[in-house]
């Protein structure tokens, strides 16, 4: 029994859209068990573009008795060195073991703590908090000659450091490198996903009586206690305070999307 591809009654359905138009076109394969074969009755009978969209892929299921269900896709398709870009500011969270200010003490006379928040006993509970935090992604789609090895190599190299120089529009230190997906698309090019966040470097910090404190971005600020008594109470307060480098530094440029 020969192969036959039937187009269903109900193909054709779609989204008419400026940004994302789309459409679906619905057949039958009969007369087959072989995949083989209906991948290609497939790829040599189906339009190549339907209602001025190109095919971005198909599926097929069997359904028994040399029957298949064929679904092929068609829509807008990113071009090689094309880009898009997304962001959100939904901010990050801190612990911090200190206020920016005491804004209020009850009674008046309450030990001054200089900000240490939650004190019990011989700790410092703190709190967590949200802090600015710019997430930002970008889609780039890239030749595959150009994603070999020694690409992915580098990607994997530069997951979790921070920018040596400036990059994006931010300084050096600003901004962490969180990773990057991808997948080939046929044997044109790759789409990657490049993801990053970014947090501000800051200078003239203040923790209690300590001043002139300065952060990069993603160094970590933690703050030293030491016990004192004010008003018959003992109490904690910060006496040094310590800024940590916790990301390794990296050459962004190698990443080939810009600076």
């Amino acid at each position: 029994m020969p192969t036959q591809l039937i187009e269903l009654f109900k193909s054709g359905e779609g989204v008419e859209s400026v940004d994302n138009p789309s459409a679906v076109l619905l057949y039958v394969i009969t007369g087959t068990n072989d995949d083989l074969e209906v991948r290609a009755t497939i790829e040599g009978n189906v339009p190549d573009t339907y209602a001025d969209l190109p095919i971005q892929d198909y599926d097929f299921r069997p359904l028994g008795n040399g029957i298949w269900e064929v679904s092929v896709h068609y829509g807008l398709k990113k071009q090689t060195n094309q880009s898009s870009f997304s962001f959100d500011t939904g901010g990050g969270t801190a612990h911090i073991t200190n206020s920016i200010l005491t804004v209020g003490r009850y009674p008046a006379n309450a030990p001054d703590c200089q900000g240490a928040i939650g004190i019990s006993g011989d700790s410092v509970e703190g709190v967590d908090i949200t802090v600015p935090v710019y997430n930002f992604s970008e889609t780039h789609y890239l030749p595959a000659a150009y994603i070999d090895g020694a690409y992915k190599a580098t990607l994997f190299a530069l997951t979790g450091k921070v920018n040596a120089a400036t990059f994006k529009g931010f300084a050096a230190g600003e901004v962490l490198f969180l990773g990057a997906s991808g997948s080939q698309r046929g044997h044109d090019d790759w789409e990657i996903s490049y993801k990053f966040a970014a947090s501000p470097n800051m200078i003239g910090l203040s923790v209690g009586s300590l001043t002139g404190i300065t952060k990069g971005g993603w160094h970590h600020l933690w703050v030293l206690y030491s016990s004192v008594v004010d008003q018959y109470t003992l109490i904690k307060r910060p006496v040094a305070a310590y800024v940590e480098q916790v990301y390794w530094p990296g050459d962004f440029s190698l990443l080939g999307i810009g600076t």
